[in-house]
């Protein structure tokens, strides 16, 4: 049988070599709500995890054959007078220490053998969900889907929003031009330049295009998927992450990756995204690994649709994403059929059927 997937050719190649694939295994999955909103401006975000259960997360994943462990919101203390750090950055201590409190329930739900799902919230969630994961999986890779590439340094960013800068925190080669944050004594970096792909960009300020391009990251913009398709995309993704081993992915998914037309219930939404196809294929083929260790789902906001409509469409879109890495596929989520069923009784001979006409 033709192997079908872009990961499936990369494997076929490391079989030949004699590398142990992995066993695919029945999903547990550790459902994390993070309710955080301090890495950005607009209010509203804190509720997605709620609106994502409302939209059936639990149902659909429980329907997928997956074990569903919710362990419900976590509880971030809000820090009074939190000043702004050089008279631009915007709540730092507690974004700090909510990313600690995360960081520590993602790396636990790790440890325990499930796959991890943080539900936000904002996107600088995703420097408490990638360091967790990182203490379990230090070797991890991270799959970053998103309009925005989230990696400018509190010294260079432009809005003051922590959820602009999550990565810049979390790589080892800028930490010379990272500032040390109050609330961050915590944090160390966790990841190298070449542990990193950026899929979906279309928003990127010049300080990010510079680190980009100057520490060799690996990125497609939306240009790129125009010009290489979606599956080109996927197999040098994998082939950048995993050509040499085998090792944990960990997706950071951005809702505001896909076009506004698809989800336009979110902060920072820019024309010319991810088309419905596009993003289901990414996670089809990110499932198809075997190798999905933990996902983000972020910057859900109910409060910033025109209508419950666009709300709903955007919740069931963040669902869709979650349930295609769980196996969900778009020619059925089917449960296991080992058979077809034969007739309970035989069948009229040809000479009764002859007597009956």
């Amino acid at each position: 049988m033709a192997l079908r997937s872009s990961f499936a050719r990369l494997l076929r190649k490391q079989a030949d070599a004699g590398i142990q694939l992995p066993k695919q295994a029945a999903h547990s999955v550790a459902l994390v709500g993070a309710p955080l909103s301090r890495g950005q401006k607009r209010r509203g975000v804190d509720h997605g995890p709620a609106t994502l259960r409302a939209a059936g997360l639990v149902e659909r994943l429980a329907g997928l054959g997956c074990q569903v462990y919710d362990f419900g919101d976590l509880n971030f203390t809000q820090v009074p007078n939190d000043e702004l750090y050089n008279n631009l950055i915007l709540y730092p201590r507690s974004v700090g220490l909510a990313s600690q409190v995360l960081a520590d329930a993602v790396s636990r739900a790790v440890a325990a053998g499930h796959s991890c799902v943080t539900i936000g919230g904002d996107h600088s969630l995703a420097l408490g969900s990638v360091s967790g994961h990182a203490r379990q999986c230090p070797h991890l890779g991270v799959i970053w889907v998103d309009a925005h590439a989230d990696i400018n340094t509190p010294l260079t960013t432009q809005s003051g929003s922590l959820h602009g800068q999550p990565l810049s925190f979390l790589l080892r080669e800028l930490q010379d031009k990272v500032p040390q944050l109050p609330g961050f004594s915590w944090l160390k970096p966790c990841l190298s330049a070449s542990d990193i792909v950026y899929i979906g960009l279309r928003d990127v300020d010049p300080a990010e295009y510079y680190i980009l391009k100057n520490y060799d990251i690996q990125y497609f913009s939306m240009r790129d998927i125009d010009r290489l398709g979606i599956q080109k995309v996927m197999e040098r993704t994998f082939e950048q992450l995993m050509g040499r081993r085998q090792r944990p992915i960990h997706l950071s998914f951005d809702i505001d990756a896909f076009d506004p037309s698809l989800a336009p219930a979110t902060g920072t939404p820019v024309l010319g995204g991810l088309t419905y196809r596009e993003g289901m294929y990414i996670t089809e083929e990110i499932h198809n690994t075997g190798m999905l260790s933990a996902v983000d789902m972020v910057e859900v906001n109910p409060l910033l649709g025109a209508s419950q409509e666009e709300v709903n469409a955007t919740a069931s879109l963040a669902v869709d994403v979650i349930a295609t890495c769980f196996g969900q596929t778009r020619e059925g989520a089917h449960t296991a059929f080992d058979e077809l069923p034969t007739p309970s009784s035989p069948d009229e001979s040809d000479s009764e059927e002859q007597v009956r006409i």
